[in-house]
């Protein structure tokens, strides 16, 4: 095998590993959200004990790409697209920590009734997750038009974040016994907006390894 074989051989790999993070860290996310509205706790204490797993999984490709550096000094798009990997690789880890996060929030919550709808959160959430599919899908293809579209749900979610954080605001001033479960329900609601905010990174690393110029999609 030459040199050029053995480079995209690895390449590959991670590539196919990257997308296994994806893959879980999306799952972990939906997981823990069903589970806060189920008020199910041994799976969000699952998803809490779970939480080592995808961190070891990002740090398994930090180590795999620096070490294709290493190897092969890679330079123009190939380079481009190791430090793609490597980002994107940390912006999917963030979005397992958040799941973790919402678990949570979830066990503190307990099995305390909701003082108000979460149907908008329940949206957020199914909004955030069709983004990070989305950007995913656009990854493996390399569809920097899929990428822009991600960006502009983005837009959707941070809306919906607003008006649940005003919703919330309002409630303590008229439930102010029940501040304990606003404040977490104020993060989980956060939490998912920077899951969104992830996405649309992913989004901007996309743009830079096709068209060599950094963008900024959330302005």
């Amino acid at each position: 095998m030459g040199v050029r074989e053995r480079f995209e051989h690895e390449l590959d790999a991670v590539q196919k590993e990257f997308l296994k993070l994806c893959d879980q860290s999306i799952e972990r996310l939906e997981t823990s959200f069903k589970a806060l509205i189920n008020k199910d706790l041994e799976v969000a204490q699952e998803i809490v004990q779970r939480d080592v797993e995808i961190n070891r999984f990002e740090e398994a490709i930090n180590d795999r790409v620096i070490l294709l550096m290493t190897r092969q000094q890679p330079v123009a798009t190939d380079l481009r697209r190791l430090i793609v990997l490597l980002k994107a690789a940390a912006d999917m880890e963030r979005v397992g920590d958040y799941a973790v996060n919402i678990a949570k929030e979830t066990i503190r919550i307990a099995k305390e009734p909701f003082i108000t709808s979460v149907e908008l959160i329940e949206d957020m959430c199914l909004k955030a997750s069709q983004m990070l599919r989305q950007i995913v899908e656009a990854f493996v293809e390399e569809n920097t038009a899929k990428a822009k579209e991600v960006a502009e749900l983005d837009d959707q979610v941070d809306e919906m974040y607003g008006n649940m954080i005003k919703h919330l605001l309002r409630l303590s001033s008229v439930k102010p016994e029940s501040i304990a479960q606003i404040t977490y329900l104020s993060f989980v609601c956060r939490y998912i907006e920077r899951c969104a905010d992830h996405a649309t990174n992913i989004a901007e690393y996309l743009l830079y390894l096709k068209k060599g110029q950094r963008y900024d999609l959330n302005n």
